[in-house]
């Protein structure tokens, strides 16, 4: 499969590019003409900030540490008015914390986890939000960003998180929220900065962010990265990638606007399945008489440094790339528009082994020893997405009551192409994986010798997502002290599948409706409370497989292909206020979230919509400046889930995969003079379990709780440049990153980087 466009997407997408573009073309027209008619005033001062910008600026907190607004024009208030647990993790905590992925970034909120690659899925960004997959939910600049890749912060402004289901904001999925990443943009402020990074594990990187204005209302800026490392704690495990970033902008500063913005990252990986778990049930006899009274826990005696892929064969490649316009018009000061336009492609190529203990006897009951299955999979797979989304606001009012109205159209057409193939490699030994045994010395003799070759692909899965959408919101002001916020989405979706060879396609369609409510009383300014309601849908194209577009997965469950979606609901009663003159935001809420009719497996391997999921607890955070000097960024949640129904009866009573019970995060900084700074960050992640329910041979396996610790130096040499040394995992804990099936992969070990800030 080769890394092109398949020329029926093409087509299809220039019928469908044009009838959006010819609109947007129309529009254009209409804001030059009113542009030309206002060319002879003088054009107002406006801020240093790229497009309509003030979504990401900083207002009246004036800290660095706590942004008040959302990049997206669909939320029209600031954060402490809007009826929703939302997190904005700014550039300042990014760059203070040393992120160097968006997994480091995500360390700054509660209630994500992060998911082990298991069955052939793809790794990339593969996390939860309150205990359900949001693996699907990414989103760059408000565009659906579901490519499977490790994304960077390299071009990153801010990135925006919000709990609880959104659909009638986003559309399918966000069951348990979304993740936006807003993009750097070209603004009107001449400057050029970059950093250089060395570190212990191999570390290496160097990033560069360039501003030029053209003319008095066209600019361009440039963001580069490179990056390469080893995990540190972890032998021949790596990451090396680099990226680049373009932004022009004209009509800066003026009442009509446009933006073309191009972003490329590319990667050279190999890839960690981890440790392999010892499972719940079975026996142990032979070598693996070792392994008995450790159910359920990692390996006895193995260093969380053992790599168990294969050197010289494991690598994942993948390059994604993202073409931009965004289009804005001010009519008015009321009325706004803003189109967005986007064109993306990704392509992947990986060899990944994941270890397992191998089942020597599973007629005899589940008889383990020490020897290990090398599980190889091999994956090509292709993705590409055209979208255009347009959005009208409109201030006005109806008597006494304002209103704050967006309306607007989605428009998407995604592809997918999946080729993968699963098997057994050379078998090796838990404590011995430099050792290759060959097939025939230990029952079933199944496995292959594949350290000199690959194995076939066979031809891909090929499958196209349709979705056209319309939605509507009013956040409406009854008087000083009541807000009633409101949204409904309609989503139509259509699903196409090609399977290879002569097997027979399918297709699949649904028109969804998805809504929210909220009641916010305002006693003062500063503060608020309020009580919500919101729905998602899940589809059964939507990441079934945790390959994106779940459709297009190579071993499809036919039984999945006519279901429902999924339906959920959540219920959030919450407050939010600014504190010590609006320096200081703090945020609490109680939330229950129930998916009414979740995807259930029975033992014949029939699925259905009889599953019942719960997920309840309550959530704190606290951003900004305590002091002037003093900043703060931290929050804790707690969460119980469970699995209320479910025709695998394991399940019923367990708490649902990678939903930890408790977690907590800290990171706060000290000017301790006008040069010299210091900081502290601490992560607490509760207990988890690998899987939704049970079966006789592995059992549910749960991880274990952890803290990390990380500390910061930064010291000022001057007005252009600066010093900082980042040290993560202070004291090198060993613990569970994430999660998988049968295995887990180590969360880093200690590591340390040294980085240099200039200005030129």
């Amino acid at each position: 499969m080769q890394n092109t466009l398949a020329p029926s997407f093409s087509s299809r997408v220039l019928k469908s590019g044009a009838e959006a573009l010819s609109f947007t073309s129309l529009l254009c027209a209409a804001g030059n003409l009113d542009a030309q008619t206002a060319a002879t005033k003088p054009a107002p001062k406006t801020e240093d900030v790229p497009m309509e910008m003030p979504e990401v600026v900083i207002e009246a907190s004036g800290s660095v540490y706590n942004p008040q607004r959302l990049q997206s024009p669909k939320y029209t208030e600031p954060l402490r008015d809007i009826p929703q647990t939302i997190t904005v993790i700014p550039k300042a905590v990014i760059e203070d914390r040393g992120a160097f992925s968006l997994r480091d970034v995500l360390k700054n909120t509660p209630g994500i986890s992060m998911q082990a690659g298991e069955g052939g899925a793809v790794s990339g960004d593969n996390l939860s939000i309150r205990g359900f997959s949001a693996r699907s939910d990414i989103y760059l600049d408000g565009v659906r960003d579901y490519a499977n890749y490790n994304r960077d912060p390299f071009n990153t402004e801010q990135v925006e998180i919000t709990k609880g289901p959104s659909s009638s904001t986003v559309g399918r999925g966000s069951t348990g929220g979304s993740i936006n990443t807003v993009s750097k943009m070209a603004n009107l402020t001449d400057s050029a900065s970059g950093t250089v990074s060395a570190g212990t594990s191999n570390l290496y990187r160097g990033t560069l962010d360039v501003n030029q204005t053209l003319s008095e209302h066209t600019a361009f800026r440039l963001n580069g990265m490179y990056h390469t490392a080893d995990t540190p704690g972890r032998d021949d495990v790596s990451m090396e990638r680099y990226g680049i970033a373009a932004s022009l902008g004209a009509g800066l500063g003026t009442d009509t606007r446009f933006m073309l913005n191009y972003q490329r990252l590319e990667e050279s990986n190999i890839p960690d399945y981890g440790l392999p778990w010892i499972p719940s049930n079975g026996t142990f006899s032979g070598s693996g008489t070792v392994l008995a009274g450790y159910q359920n826990q990692a390996p006895p005696g193995v260093s969380f440094n053992t790599f168990y892929g294969l050197p010289g064969v494991d690598y994942e490649k993948i390059q994604t790339d993202h073409y931009t316009a965004i289009f804005e018009h001010d009519f008015t000061k009321d009325v706004r528009l803003r189109n967005v336009t986007r064109y993306s492609r990704s392509h992947r190529d990986s060899v990944s082994t994941a270890p397992r203990l191998r089942d020597t006897s599973a007629a005899v009951g589940n008889q383990y020893t020490t020897v290990l299955n090398r599980q190889l999979q091999r994956r090509q797979q292709f993705t590409e997405m055209f979208g255009n989304q347009t959005n009208l606001v409109a201030d006005f009012a109806t008597g006494p009551i304002k209103h704050a109205l967006v309306t607007g159209m989605e428009f998407y057409l995604e592809h997918q192409q999946n080729a993968n193939v699963a098997g057994i490699a050379t078998l090796t030994d838990l404590y011995n994986p430099g050792l290759i045994l060959p097939p025939s010395a230990v029952p079933p003799a199944n496995a292959q010798d594949i350290t000199s070759k690959y194995p076939g692909l066979p031809a891909p899965t090929e499958a196209y997502l349709y979705t056209v959408s319309a939605y509507v919101f009013d956040t409406m002001k009854i008087g000083r002290h009541w807000e009633i916020s409101t949204g409904l989405r309609y989503d139509h979706m259509y699903a196409t599948v090609s399977l290879p060879g002569n097997a027979p396609g399918y297709s699949n369609a649904d028109d969804l409706f998805s809504w929210k409510a909220a009641l916010i009383y305002k006693p003062v300014k500063q503060g608020s409370f309020y009580f919500g309601y919101g729905t998602s849908f899940n589809p059964t194209i939507d990441g079934a497989s945790g390959a994106g577009l779940g459709l297009a997965a190579s071993n499809t469950n036919v039984s999945t292909v006519g279901l429902n979606p999924e339906h959920t609901g959540t219920y959030e009663l919450g407050t939010k206020w600014d504190v010590l003159e609006e320096r200081l935001s703090l945020t609490a809420a109680l939330f229950r979230t129930e998916k009414t009719n979740a995807r259930t497996t029975d033992a014949s391997g029939i699925t259905t919509l009889a599953g019942n999921q719960i997920v309840q607890g309550i959530e704190f955070s606290a951003t900004g400046n305590i002091t002037k000097n003093w900043q703060v960024f931290g929050g804790y949640a707690y969460m119980k889930s469970e699995t209320k129904a479910s025709t695998n009866a394991g399940d019923v009573g367990q708490s649902l995969s990678n939903a930890p019970n408790q977690t907590f995060n800290l990171w706060t900084t000290y000017n301790v003079t006008e040069k010299f700074q210091a900081g502290f960050g601490a992560q607490y992640m509760g207990i988890r379990t690998s899987s939704n329910g049970s079966t006789a041979t592995s059992g549910i396996r749960v991880a274990p709780c952890y803290w990390t610790l990380d500390a910061m130096l930064n010291y000022k040499l001057s007005e252009k440049l600066s010093l900082r040394l980042n040290i993560y995992n202070l004291a090198d804990e060993r613990y569970v990153g994430s999660v998988g099936g049968g295995q887990f992969v180590p969360g880093p070990g200690r590591s340390a980087a040294l980085t240099a800030s200039f200005k030129f």
